[in-house]
């Protein structure tokens, strides 16, 4: 059992228990942003700023670039998807679920292509471009760009997104010793594809027109 534990949790023992304390923090607050949005709530936002906030201070110390990019990005979409979702698109309602159009379908390549090219930059600037972790980081920054700006405009395809991002996310932050951070992934794998079943059982009752 104590292999196990160590294998799982040995890092941590380089850590400071404020930075393991701050994860641990930041991942519960990260499950609540993710269960909100399953559940189709606005707390999705506040919670998310809180956690995306406490990863880019300790990602930042780590010197994992891609990931703090990806989480400061959060931070600004979480500002930007609060005023969407909240915004009255007529006298009495919001925002609903809706499915993406055309124009935000190549708004949405453009955002994965130009996210990969932006981080690539990036990673050759600050001369982090060393192992085939580099290229992950590359691709799941791209991958939750276009899912979080998707999730901000309220459109049911932020989930593949989600999960695609999610799954590649979970080996990958376990090879970067942070295991708490893993188990989050794992978690929020799971969450975003009951989340998927939910937003559409719900988009099926109210269709909308694009």
């Amino acid at each position: 059992m104590s292999e196990i534990f160590d294998f799982l949790f040995g890092q941590y023992k380089t850590y400071s228990t404020t930075e393991t304390t701050l994860e641990i923090v930041a991942v519960i607050f990260g499950f609540l942003s993710v269960w909100y949005s399953k559940q189709n709530k606005i707390w999705v936002f506040p919670t998310g700023m809180i956690s995306t906030s406490i990863f880019v201070y300790l990602l930042f110390k780590w010197e994992l670039l891609g990931d703090m990019m990806i989480n400061g990005y959060y931070f600004i979409m979480s500002v930007y998807g609060w005023y969407i979702w909240t915004r009255k698109v007529n006298e009495t309602n919001v925002t609903q679920i809706s499915r993406t159009t055309k124009k935000e379908h190549k708004t949405s390549i453009y955002i994965f292509f130009a996210t990969l090219i932006f981080v690539f930059v990036v990673y050759k600037f600050f001369d982090k471009w060393t192992s085939w972790v580099a290229y992950a980081d590359t691709i799941t920054t791209a991958i939750f760009f276009v899912g979080m700006w998707l999730m901000a405009k309220r459109k049911i395809e932020n989930w593949i997104f989600w999960i695609a991002g999610n799954i590649i996310s979970v080996p990958l932050y376990f090879y970067k010793g942070f295991t708490f951070t893993s188990l989050q992934y794992l978690g929020f794998t799971f969450i975003a594809i009951f989340g998927y079943l939910a937003w559409k059982k719900s988009l099926d009752k109210n269709p909308l027109t694009s």
